[in-house]
């Protein structure tokens, strides 16, 4: 295989690189990474942009592996074997998912709860990640992917995709009426599952964003407003996008006895009190820890039945501060996508 020895990588070496907003990752040359023992090297040819990865460029998140190449929303096709592999072939297209590895034996994972595993590693934190040429992943944690869709289409499908999933699916299925708050990526494919499964879906967005608003309507929200809004009627469940804590207590004050309120992000400011009476009658708030391989598969099977509908804007992987820029900024409609467009030779 004419494979390089050297790619090109967005690195991140901590928040002393970091001079202003939207320009903390250094586009460097580096060593191509070889695959070890159940390891595929995947040619990346697109990679999602993430909230996630502001939270660790921005210092949220406080433990990544420094330096550090981010990215967790990865599609490429396999291009060498590491030892022992065995799900995966030569050219094959696969997606890399946040979660990257779990130890197997901690009493989470001998519960099938491996998202909370004791001992995990995640993609783009712990594990380089994806805004690069090359890396490489752990088989068993890779996906095979829909054809229904492109590279770019399907890869905020591996975290905005999975996550919002996982998120919907903890709301539970007894609700009617599901409140959406913060119209982001996982938003704007998860109102359309629900729509798909007969459900009214109510969009919250930063108040005064009509166009995000208008853009929550096409997509099959029977009502759109501000976050500081009342809907037209209580809500069954409620999930929660953006990573503001006082959403959970405008959500309480929307949803209806006995209703959940999920929030699905890794990262959120502190919640302000709140009156019991707002949780009382049995309201439930929980949260979404990363992500279960079930999750993966469920969903890939599910989007191509909706038809899911992903929206994306691409930028090339040495504008990758630019794609993080505009998403602090909420200027981004649906995901952003980097792109990489190297070709070699596979023989």
């Amino acid at each position: 295989m004419n494979l390089p020895r050297t790619m090109r990588a967005m690195i991140f070496e901590g928040l002393g690189q970091r001079s202003s907003l939207g320009k903390p990752l250094l586009l460097r040359q580096i060593p191509v990474p070889q695959p070890e023992a159940g390891q595929v090297l995947i040619h990346i040819q697109a990679c999602g942009v993430c909230r996630t990865d502001l939270h660790i460029i921005n210092g949220e998140l406080t433990e990544p592996k420094l330096p550090l190449i981010p990215g967790h929303q990865v599609v490429g096709r396999v291009v060498k074997l590491g030892a022992g592999v065995d799900h995966f072939h030569l050219n094959e297209r696969i997606g890399v998912p946040w979660l990257g590895y779990t130890d197997g034996t901690c009493r989470y994972c001998q519960r099938g709860m491996e998202n909370l595993c004791d001992h995990p590693l995640f993609t783009g934190y712990t594990l380089d990640g994806g805004f690069a040429e090359y890396m490489v992943a752990d088989q068993r944690y890779c996906f095979q992917l829909p054809d229904f869709y492109s590279d770019t289409q399907v890869a905020p499908l591996l975290c905005a995709g999975m996550i919002g999933y996982r998120t919907y699916r903890l709301a539970g299925s007894n609700n009617e009426r599901l409140g959406i708050y913060g119209f982001g990526a996982a938003a704007h494919i998860i109102a359309q599952i629900a729509v798909y499964q007969g459900k009214k879906v109510y969009a919250f967005t930063q108040p005064g964003d009509t166009q995000g608003q208008a853009f929550a309507r096409e997509l099959g929200a029977v009502w759109a407003g501000g976050s500081n809004e009342l809907p037209p009627e209580e809500l069954d469940a409620a999930l929660i996008f953006a990573p503001v804590g006082s959403l959970i207590i405008n959500a309480l004050k929307a949803t209806s006895k006995g209703g959940t309120i999920v929030s699905g992000g890794i990262h959120m400011s502190d919640i302000p009190s709140f009156p019991y009476r707002y949780l009382w009658e049995e309201r439930v708030i929980r949260s979404v820890a990363n992500l279960t391989r079930q999750d993966g598969d469920e969903l890939f099977a599910l989007v191509p039945q909706v038809p899911v509908r992903v929206e994306v804007q691409t930028f090339p992987l040495e504008m990758a501060n630019e794609a993080l820029d505009n998403l602090q900024r909420g200027q981004i409609r649906g995901a952003a996508v980097l792109t990489i467009n190297q070709r070699i030779k596979i023989n």
